[in-house]
């Protein structure tokens, strides 16, 4: 990448970091005296070394791989537009480009304000499209990454593995009820494009995939470790609107003990 190249990157993600806001519920959210994001909270969502990224910022001759400036973009919940523009600026292909977004029907954006419970919409490529205040709530850790793929980031989130209570058991539960849920649609090609670059990206995924595991996505015990409020537990019940067979209506219900 010449000098000038480099250059407009480094003025360009500084911009979006800057442009972000932290996290909610971040406990440092209001001590800061700087706008946006920090670097190594940048750093530390997509997976980077901070001094690798200030290197980039200050336009240094460092190079950075596809699928890193792919979780760049993701970490700083770059648009389309903004997304297609950091690879234009890398001379490197998207590995994952962005679909089209889609429509949530305004029934089920009312059914989300209508529960008191978490709830969000997932569509076929389990990817969040919509979800209530509660949710916003408990799953910031998710929703905050800027990946909106539920497998993306339980498998290449770092923080996914200390924010879902037993990973390991989970993500293996997780790909095994994907499976079956896309059994129908294997000749997708935006599946077949996610699971592609999930088996090339992550050694684990690859692992559980080819042990071809099938289950239902029945629900079930849900336990997270909430950054501010600790150990949390819930009952998943999933729907799918017969009027809308491509949305999922995920709703999490606490249990005690």
């Amino acid at each position: 990448m010449i000098s000038e190249q480099r250059h407009h990157l480094g003025a360009f993600l500084r911009a979006r970091r800057e442009a972000l806001e932290p996290p909610r519920h971040a406990p440092s959210a209001r001590r800061r005296r700087t706008p946006g994001l920090r670097r190594e909270e940048v750093a530390e969502a997509c997976g980077l070394s901070t001094t690798w990224y200030t290197w980039i910022e200050q336009g240094r001759d460092v190079s950075l791989s596809a699928s890193a400036l792919a979780r760049l973009a993701n970490a700083l919940r770059l648009s389309r537009a903004e997304r297609a523009y950091l690879f234009e600026l890398t001379r490197k292909r998207d590995p994952a480009p962005p679909s089209a977004p889609v429509a949530v029907a305004p029934e089920l954006a009312d059914l989300l304000e209508m529960t008191t419970a978490p709830a969000y919409l997932l569509d076929r490529l389990w990817r969040i499209q919509a979800w209530n205040e509660q949710a916003g709530r408990l799953l910031a850790p998710w929703i905050d990454s800027g990946e909106p793929c539920l497998l993306r980031f339980v498998f290449l989130t770092p923080s996914a593995r200390t924010f879902i209570y037993d990973w390991e058991a989970r993500a293996r539960r997780l790909l095994a009820e994907f499976r079956a849920d896309t059994a129908a649609l294997q000749d997708d090609a935006e599946i077949r494009g996610l699971v592609e670059h999930l088996a090339e990206h992550s050694p684990v995924f690859r692992a559980f995939w080819t042990s071809h595991a099938v289950l239902a996505r029945e629900g079930g015990a849900r336990l997270f470790n909430h950054p501010q409020d600790g150990l949390l537990r819930y009952e998943q019940v999933t729907l799918v609107p017969p009027a809308h067979p491509d949305i999922k209506v995920v709703m999490l219900l606490p249990r005690k003990g």
